[in-house]
């Protein structure tokens, strides 16, 4: 594997994030480092009011997502990568840190990517992304991405059982734009009712990234200092919706989801 080293955030190709896909064939074997990392406190504070956390020096387990973000780009849109950036679907993510994340806190981020497989929904990989302090690692995240084969898009079964809510929030239109803009994931699906349209979706829908950092900060402090989470995003949520949430505890953690009249996301924390 080779080890490319980044002195700041690199410059992104969003042409090339547009630009129809190569045939696939396998994915570039290389980590991009960025060293030194610091957080921002009013990147942080915009971040958290976007996803209902309380203001505070410590950071979401989503957060390190949003930092090594930049890099996933980086990699998705470099010249080797086989397929469109623009409109991949994100279907999980698992993260996990090892002890409390604070904003002082200064991070060493790298990201790879796994080997591309399919199946009949289309084209899955993973990307890997992990966050050291002083080569300690503390936090560590895997989401897996989907191009969808074309065609009509596969709907969801509607009758899967929901557990009773605890929690209704209304999901406003602007949610994508707002998201997109502390985050820096810009896919067209989340931001534009063309550019939805174009992957399959009637209109924009919700970053999956956000659904679950909305649920987590409906669980907080109700987290252990160390855990992971997991998540599958389901059906997409279009925006606007009204969606309900729900959490009940495990022995081992707690199980949450977020429904409609369909199921968007289904979660469980453990421990890492």
């Amino acid at each position: 594997m080779t080890v490319v080293e980044l002195t700041g955030n690199p410059r992104i190709n969003y042409l090339r994030a547009v630009l129809p896909a190569r045939r696939p064939a396998t994915l570039p074997d290389v980590e991009l480092v960025r060293r030194g990392v610091r957080v921002d406190w009013e990147h942080l504070r915009a971040y958290d009011r976007v996803c209902g956390f309380r203001l505070s020096d410590r950071l979401p387990v989503t957060y390190p997502h949003v930092l090594t973000f930049p890099l996933a780009m980086a990699l998705l849109t470099g010249p080797g990568f086989p397929l469109r950036a623009a409109g991949l679907v994100h279907v999980t993510s698992r993260l996990t840190q090892w002890r409390p994340l604070t904003a002082d806190m200064v991070l060493d981020l790298s990201m790879r990517a796994g080997a591309l497989r399919t199946d009949e929904r289309g084209t899955r990989f993973d990307l890997t992304a992990t966050a050291t302090v002083d080569g300690e690692r503390v936090w560590h995240g895997v989401s897996a991405y989907l191009q969808r084969k074309r065609g009509k898009r596969k709907r969801g079964d509607r009758s899967t059982p929901t557990p009773a809510s605890s929690a209704v929030w209304d999901v406003p239109a602007r949610t994508g734009a707002d998201y997109a803009a502390v985050s820096g994931d810009r896919n067209p699906i989340h931001t534009s009712r063309l550019g939805a349209r174009l992957f399959g979706f009637p209109r924009p829908i919700a970053h999956g990234m956000w659904s679950k950092a909305r649920c987590l900060a409906a669980l907080e402090g109700r987290l252990p200092d160390a855990y992971t989470v997991d998540v599958a995003f389901r059906q997409p949520i279009p925006l606007p919706s009204r969606v309900s949430f729900a959490a009940w505890p495990e022995s081992t953690g707690w199980e949450f989801g977020l429904h409609s009249d369909r199921p968007h996301l289904a979660g469980q924390v453990t421990p890492p």
